[in-house]
């Protein structure tokens, strides 16, 4: 089966815009910020303080409380992220532990046990100078206690960025790591390269 020549050339530029917009996702930093904090609305609403650990990594403490049960819950997930054309709009994953303190009681009028167990959390971010908007899917399997053994929430993340990320574009580059070698007092043997 013979294509016309303009599918082929259409279908050669798709491919070559997939492939530069992969190179750029791994050639910049993920986050935009170091450190931001606000709130998350969803199925249950928080306080969300995100910390950069590493480049592309991140620490998030959740202290959030449900609309649906009587229980506050402690969350802290280790996240990766992941740039999308820039390294302002990122998806990410994770996950990280739970321990929650439930205020209810079941069918006997026994209460709960407060719930402790594990969390995943997957989504995309977007950062526009200091704003963060995210959305998430974040599934929790209690281990212990709780109401329920498995449950899913999914919220909207509204944060402020405290610590704006300094941006380098080519942190890496040959030139860089000569002056920094100069600067450290290493040796230079290519005497060349001071001029």
């Amino acid at each position: 089966m013979l294509q016309s020549p303009n599918v082929l050339w259409s279908m050669k530029n798709t491919q070559l815009l997939l492939f530069l917009l992969c190179l750029a996702a791994v050639r910049t930093s993920a986050q935009s910020y170091n450190t931001a904090l606000g709130m998350r609305l969803g199925t249950d609403w928080g306080v969300t303080l995100q910390q950069r650990i590493a480049n592309r990594t991140t620490l998030e403490v959740l202290l959030q409380s449900s609309l649906q049960r009587e229980e506050v819950l402690l969350t802290v997930m280790g996240e990766q992220h992941l740039p999308v054309i820039s390294r302002r709009f990122n998806i990410y994953y994770g996950g990280g532990l739970h321990k929650g303190w439930i205020n209810e009681t079941d069918r006997n009028d026994e209460p709960y046990a407060n719930p402790f167990g594990v969390t995943f959390i997957g989504g995309i971010e977007m950062s526009l100078a200091r704003l963060n908007i995210s959305y998430d899917f974040k599934p929790a399997i209690n281990i212990t206690g709780g109401q329920h053994n498995f449950y899913t929430q999914t919220g909207i993340s509204l944060r402020y960025i405290i610590d704006k990320r300094e941006w380098k574009p080519f942190s890496g580059s040959k030139n860089n790591k000569k002056k920094n070698r100069r600067k450290s007092g290493g040796i230079n043997w290519r005497f060349w390269e001071n001029f």
